[in-house]
């Protein structure tokens, strides 16, 4: 059974709340959630566009030119889709975009969400929010206190320059930048892309002793191994080790 850390409007961890395992413990199901969410955003569509067909359009009841012995191609209407101000095929017309989804669906993903965010630790609980008076100053102190920002994945970014390679090259203390970012709850990246010449000289060495402490790293492998070829590598912290985002 999953549980979750209650916490008061300080962020202060005040108890613990049991979730039921039929719906913050299932499977999350990503296709029906993928179905529901379609769903939402064909029902927020006007469905007013509107355009003329050829019959629509007003004119072009007289043939340009006579069928045979122009030289021209035949055309019995000025109207017609190829024709500049002509009427267009197929034309889009007012609709109505809503489907339905099963009410057995819709629960389902509503489920899979609950628990795909249970499992991600992205839910917060707060025990009770009272307040002599609600000002929005107020509101925000008490969201950054429970990181809710953070909760939902707006989280600033603090970007280390460049750990680089010679005497005159841009190089940053990670160590410091990293108590920075985590007095201001900021994500950490450090653009390591010339880190290889930093870990050879014995000047730089040290600045690159908290890499780890990052939130992710920019790494140019051809620039570390020397090699003739472009090789990229974006690597994205979880937990404590770092896994591959993207590589180009």
């Amino acid at each position: 059974m999953p549980s979750l850390s209650v916490v008061d409007m300080e962020g202060k961890k005040v108890g613990t709340i049991d979730l039921s395992d039929s719906i913050f413990g299932i499977e999350p199901n990503a296709a029906v959630m993928h179905e529901m969410v379609v769903n939402y955003l064909a029902a927020q569509r006007q469905g007013t566009q509107s355009t003329l067909t050829r019959s629509e359009v007003s004119g072009g009841g007289k043939k340009p030119w006579r069928q045979k012995g122009t030289g021209r191609a035949r055309q019995g209407s000025t109207r017609a889709p190829q024709w500049t101000h002509g009427g267009v095929v197929f034309a889009p017309k007012p609709r109505d975009y809503r489907f339905s989804v099963n009410k057995k669906v819709r629960r389902l993903a509503m489920k899979s969400a609950f628990s795909s965010k249970a499992q991600e630790n992205e839910i917060i609980v707060v025990d009770s929010i009272a307040m002599d008076e609600y000002k929005t100053k107020k509101i925000v102190a008490m969201l950054k206190a429970i990181e809710a920002d953070k909760k939902a994945g707006n989280i600033p970014f603090l970007i280390v320059a460049t750990v680089g390679t010679t005497d005159f090259g841009s190089i940053d203390d990670i160590k410091i930048l990293h108590e920075i970012a985590q007095k201001n709850h900021m994500w950490l990246h450090a653009d390591a892309a010339y880190g290889s010449g930093v870990i050879m000289s014995q000047k730089y060495a040290s600045r690159v002793d908290g890499l780890a402490l990052c939130d992710s790293i920019t790494v140019d492998f051809h620039k570390m191994f020397l090699m003739p070829i472009s090789c990229s590598a974006v690597l994205v912290k979880n937990g404590k080790n770092f896994e591959t985002l993207t590589i180009h």
